[in-house]
């Protein structure tokens, strides 16, 4: 092997131009013979007892030339690899240049790289945050909520109302003739929930029990499935019964259902305020990080390999996928709902993809320009929070998460550190009220 050039291209590709010798050829050649000569038929001999110069004389020089150069290029690759002192980060791309007089080759590898990375900026990034306040509207929204989500249901005798639950059969037909899905028995739906088509709820306000009744709606021309948007069709729906929801009187005894640490309705308002400004105070802080990272990566030189942002993407849908599947979908079903094509699909992650892996090669460059280094004893430490949070034992998380990503990802939770200790972050001033403006609420 001779490696004849190095040349760097845009994107982080390097590529090399690389020489294999005839002699490697030929050792390619006889350990294709080997492998596959067994299989050829010679006049005269039994199949795979022919002599390797016979069969180059029946069928040509070449007969073996294609697996000769798929046995001896990924050698003659890596060792080429090695002496230019490069790191492919994903596979070459692969292409012939020419079959040389003495029966060698020349050929291309485009190698994609780490790419060369420089932060400009990172300490003393400004950026402003929200007040974190909660008002007394706000612990009495919540309360209500908490109210809906242990209400009751009771059957009544009068005509459905909005809010209301109706149990129904519906059965629908375009054309007079019913479609998959459109079928459905003893289902309950509350009445301005807008779960169903658009007009489908407003048409069963004012039925009763018993009531029969036919439902005309329009299917949204971007409903998921195809053969239905944009069609009209009726729903012949059969009311059980009417139910109303019954809301739970929002005092002490409400208290002490809700909550277990709580005697009184004011020491829930007090555990819903302090729970509502804690949840504020995660999403402020959230929103500053998001806004140093951004600042952080504005700074960021670094010209990136697509196998990096494709690399991404793989790890975005394989978690895409999970979630599907903890819903009872999967991804083909998906796009059968979506009318999307998988082209499509990878390219609605493209732009998360492409932040997330600037995001993590800016920190990986603050933390080599900040010295960081992660010990044993801090993976240590980590590999046991994960094993008190899943639940599960210390060797089985390190069978499940390598040592040296792991210590990679702390570093880089380090490296976010020092952008977040060295920030200037000043309290968003609130806008100012005009004449009349009224006041939604005092705080608790």
């Amino acid at each position: 092997m001779e490696l004849k050039s190095v040349e760097k291209q845009e994107k982080s590709i390097v590529e090399l131009t690389i020489a294999v010798s005839a002699e490697e050829v030929e050792a390619g050649k006889q350990v294709a013979f080997k492998k596959n000569g067994k299989k050829i038929t010679v006049p005269g001999f039994r199949k795979g007892k022919a002599p390797r110069h016979l069969i180059e004389k029946l069928y040509g020089e070449g007969v073996f030339l294609e697996d000769a150069i798929n046995i001896s290029y990924p050698e003659a690759y890596d060792k080429a690899v090695k002496e230019a002192a490069i790191e492919a980060i994903g596979p070459a791309d692969i292409e012939m240049k020419e079959i040389l007089e003495d029966g060698g080759y020349v050929f291309l590898a485009k190698v994609p790289v780490q790419p060369e990375v420089a932060v400009s900026e990172y300490k003393g990034i400004e950026v402003e945050q929200d007040e974190v306040k909660v008002l007394a509207a706000d612990v009495k929204a919540e309360l209500e909520r908490m109210a809906q989500r242990v209400a009751r249901t009771e059957t009544v005798e009068r005509a459905a109302k909005k809010d209301d639950t109706v149990v129904i059969d519906f059965e629908g037909s375009i054309d007079g003739v019913p479609f998959e899905g459109g079928k459905g028995e003893n289902h309950s739906l509350v009445l301005g929930s807008g779960s169903f088509i658009p007009g489908f709820e407003d048409q069963l306000i004012g039925t009763k029990a018993g009531d029969e009744v036919d439902v005309t709606v329009t299917f949204p021309t971007d409903y998921h499935a195809e053969e239905l948007a944009g069609k009209v069709a009726v729903f012949k729906c059969k009311v059980h019964t009417v139910q109303e929801t019954v809301l739970p009187k929002i005092d002490d005894e409400f208290a002490k259902d809700v909550s277990e640490t709580c005697e009184t309705l004011d020491d829930l308002k007090k555990e819903v305020k302090e729970r509502l400004i804690a949840a504020r105070q995660e999403e402020v802080d959230r929103q500053v990080e998001e806004q140093l990272l951004d600042a952080v990566i504005a700074k960021l030189a670094a010209d990136i390999p697509e196998i990096m942002i494709d690399n991404q993407i793989d790890t975005i849908v394989q978690d895409f996928a999970y979630r599907l599947q903890m819903q009872g979908l999967n991804v083909e079903r998906y796009l059968q709902m979506t009318g999307m094509d998988s082209v499509a699909f990878r390219g609605m992650f493209r732009e998360q993809a492409d932040r997330q892996v600037k995001v993590r090669l800016a920190l990986q460059k603050v933390a080599d320009m900040e010295n960081i280094e992660i010990d044993d004893a801090t993976v240590a430490d980590e590999y046991a929070k994960l094993a008190e949070s899943y639940g599960i034992d210390v060797e089985k998380v390190k069978t499940l998460v390598n040592a040296e990503a792991l210590r990679g990802d702390l570093r880089i939770s380090k490296a976010l550190d020092v952008v977040k200790e060295n920030a200037k972050i000043t309290k968003k001033k609130a806008a100012a009220k005009k004449k009349g403006d009224d006041v939604v609420a005092e705080e608790d």
